[in-house]
């Protein structure tokens, strides 16, 4: 066999890279665990929120998309481990240098093992909206919001498109911790880096004096400005408005600079 032949790339790496991922990600037990972890947890933490909420006059003033989707918080931990497991456990095993091995391709690896990953978190986080919606929809109203407190519907379009925002917005908290895993490669530090830019923000906005400064704060980390997109009263009064929110979440996780970065 000659040279050429031996460093010839396969004709369709794209999908050849595709189908190893998926392989991969369907084989292990992990994931599935981890996806079911996400729906569990919103869906639980919304009834026990929804359960909780009372509101007794129509100038409560609380926001019934942000009761239903309380669970974002915890659950968004959950995604984020996901999406650092999802290369951080071929870098802890060293199988890492068998998968570029068979695909020297290194950005159509990662965009491989990126489209694997948001089909499956992307679905999860769907079920997990779609039920903390249902929690919140049928447990609400029992609790005072109801058209009498200017609550008209828990179903408007304004509500769909919180619901749509909460789902892309766990989503790219998957690529983005697939990202940071890919340029730490550990998933310990990873992990923590990912909480960390996730918590960090709304915990020093909420300990500063500074009121500008906590409006800046809230503005620059990804957990305020996906809350913020799930808002659907008050939304001239926040740091940012749910569409500026949208606009400022992560696009997705950083492509290697060269080849050699996971050499």
């Amino acid at each position: 066999m000659s040279l050429t032949a031996r460093t010839a790339f396969p004709p369709h790496p794209e999908g050849q890279a595709l189908h190893a991922e998926w392989t991969k990600f369907r084989t292990v037990a992990g994931p599935a665990w981890l996806l079911a972890g996400i729906v569990t947890l919103t869906v639980a933490v919304a009834v026990v929120a929804a359960s909780a909420a009372r509101c007794q006059s129509a100038t409560c003033g609380i926001d019934p998309a942000t009761v239903s989707f309380t669970g974002i918080y915890p659950a968004q931990a959950v995604v984020a481990v996901a999406g650092v497991l999802a290369i951080g456990n071929e870098n802890s095993t060293g199988m890492i240098k068998l998968s570029l091995t068979a695909m020297p391709r290194r950005l159509t690896w990662l965009l491989a093992k990126a489209t694997v990953l948001t089909a499956p978190v992307l679905t999860a986080s769907a079920l997990a909206v779609a039920g903390a919606a249902l929690a919140g929809r049928l447990i609400l109203p029992g609790h005072g919001f109801t058209p009498a407190h200017g609550y008209a519907s828990l179903t408007s379009a304004t509500d769909l498109r919180a619901a749509a925002g909460a789902v892309l917005y766990l989503t790219l908290i998957a690529l983005l911790s697939l990202g940071l895993a890919a340029a730490v490669r550990d998933s310990a530090a990873a992990i923590g880096l990912v909480l960390g830019v996730l918590y960090l923000f709304p915990l020093a906005a909420a300990v500063v004096s500074n009121p500008a400064l906590a409006r800046h704060l809230d503005q620059i980390g990804p957990l305020p400005a996906g809350l913020d997109a799930q808002a659907t009263i008050g939304v001239h009064s926040l740091p940012l408005t749910p569409w500026q929110a949208s606009a400022s979440w992560p696009s997705g996780p950083p492509a290697p600079s060269s080849s050699a970065h996971w050499s």
